[in-house]
């Protein structure tokens, strides 16, 4: 489903119940449960998801859906969200501020849209080895998760750069597994050496300095060491760092915090995905950088469903406050006339008289 920018211009001047800034599989979870409630709802995507690379071998662990193309789970989520009346637009958003009770979103090409919650729901991105070939090879050979991909390299010859964590992880889907020393941050410990040698797996100390490639079958054949030695590999496993896109929360005072297990940075939120600052609500890899796409799912239902919760109560607050000045309006002739229609019933017409 491809939507034009131009109707992000249509939206002006509307007040969207909520707008998601981001289209993957958390931004369009989110938006889903919220159309179905009957709320309107905006999806702004830059059309740039994480997984795009990996179209060609599917994504993994998706209940009912597994091994389909991240892009058309993708295509079959906006159609889904239309089809109840939510709109979905391409646009990169650059600010986000608060006015009043509303946010103003403002993409890169000047458009704006207004909104009475937001939801952020922009990913991260995969700041990979600065290896020559490594990029290229992302997605398809070159991985980083025994879950999504693991299934794929078993029983092949797998490289792991400098990962003690992964190269067991690897180690349970094949027992040709190569650890490269490369820039590990740190020593093994003698229990680790001790592991890798009971498990059967080779350490080569050494800089990876290039990918070796077969261009004709499209595949990764080896690694190439400064040394000039090449390892022959059917796949090679990184850890990236994590780096959650959310740069323009800035002007509303929300940063990005340190992942405490693994490399990156993310939104920090509670369970509910709710930011800390009012109004606004972050799910899937923008606040939890390990989120496979069930997991995003999960985190943007969750976060839909807080939301639709915080509009309500918000609706009731607002019905209360009018209902109450509304009866604080002066006496007139309509009021008076209601009152005696209660208080006296048929007796106003003279169709009852004293006992």
């Amino acid at each position: 489903m491809t939507v034009d920018t131009n109707e992000l211009k249509s939206t002006e001047g509307r007040t969207w119940d909520v707008v998601v800034v981001g289209g993957g599989a958390a931004g369009l979870s989110a938006a889903l449960l919220l159309t179905r409630v009957r709320r309107s709802v905006l999806v702004i995507d830059a059309g740039e998801p994480r997984n795009a690379p990996a179209a060609r071998v599917g994504a993994h662990n998706v209940l009912g859906r597994e091994g389909i193309s991240p892009l058309e789970l993708l295509r079959r989520g906006r159609e889904e969200v239309a089809s109840y009346g939510g709109e979905v637009v391409n646009g990169r958003v650059e600010r986000v501020e608060r006015g009043g009770s509303t946010f103003t979103i403002t993409t890169q090409d000047g458009q704006r849209a207004r909104a009475r919650r937001v939801l952020v729901t922009t990913g991260l991105i995969d700041v990979l080895p600065d290896i020559p070939g490594l990029a290229e090879r992302w997605g398809h050979d070159v991985i980083h998760c025994v879950y999504c991909h693991g299934w794929e390299a078993r029983d092949t010859k797998v490289g792991v750069l400098g990962n003690f964590h992964q190269a067991l992880l690897f180690r349970q889907m094949t027992d040709q597994v190569t650890l490269f020393a490369h820039h590990a941050p740190a020593e093994l410990t003698d229990e680790q050496w001790e592991q890798l040698a009971a498990l059967g797996i080779e350490v080569i100390h050494g800089t990876v300095t290039a990918l070796e490639t077969d261009t004709e079958q499209d595949k990764l054949t080896g690694a190439r060491l400064a040394s000039g030695t090449v390892i022959p590999l059917d796949t090679l496993v990184v850890a990236p760092t994590f780096t959650a896109r959310g740069g323009f929360l800035e002007d509303l005072g929300l940063t990005l915090t340190p992942h405490p297990a693994v490399p990156g940075v993310q939104v920090a939120v509670d369970p509910s995905g709710f930011t800390g600052v009012q109004g606004v609500w972050a799910a899937g890899n923008v606040s939890d950088v390990l989120a496979a796409v069930p997991q995003s799912a999960g985190a943007g239902n969750t976060a839909g469903g807080a939301i639709n919760m915080d509009l309500i109560l918000e609706d009731a607050r607002r019905a209360t406050e009018a209902r109450e000045a509304a009866s604080a309006t002066p006496f007139d002739s309509t009021m008076e006339a209601e009152v005696s229609r209660r208080v006296l019933g048929t007796r106003a017409h003279g169709l009852e008289g004293p006992a």
